[in-house]
């Protein structure tokens, strides 16, 4: 199962009262494959469509397919705010390992 930081959650809860979008919910979907792995992003999305998952947080849902969901464990959604990487969520595998392509640095 997908874990979310408090951060996160509070992060969460303040884009979606600045963007007017109270009520709603985070649309989680695969983007892609990495070397990493799954790539995943992110929208605001009022309710959840046919066959989504909802997955109950404190104050807003998150809504993925079957697969996104399977995905997503044992993922932890956190809260970032670096320098170098800017501000913002970001999804991580704690089981992810680097790659030989990029030099292992991708994770």
């Amino acid at each position: 199962m997908v874990t979310i930081t408090a951060d996160a959650e509070k992060f969460i809860i303040d884009l979606l009262a600045k963007n007017n979008k109270t009520g709603y919910g985070i649309k989680i979907y695969l983007a892609g494959m990495a070397c990493s792995g799954p790539q995943f992003g992110m929208s605001f999305q009022e309710k959840a469509a046919e066959g989504e998952e909802i997955l109950k947080q404190n104050g807003f849902d998150f809504f993925c397919d079957a697969e996104t969901k399977e995905a997503l464990d044992p993922c932890v959604i956190e809260f970032v705010d670096d320098p170098n990487f800017g501000t913002g969520l970001t999804i991580r595998d704690p089981n992810a390992k680097g790659c030989a392509s990029c030099g292992g640095g991708c994770h």
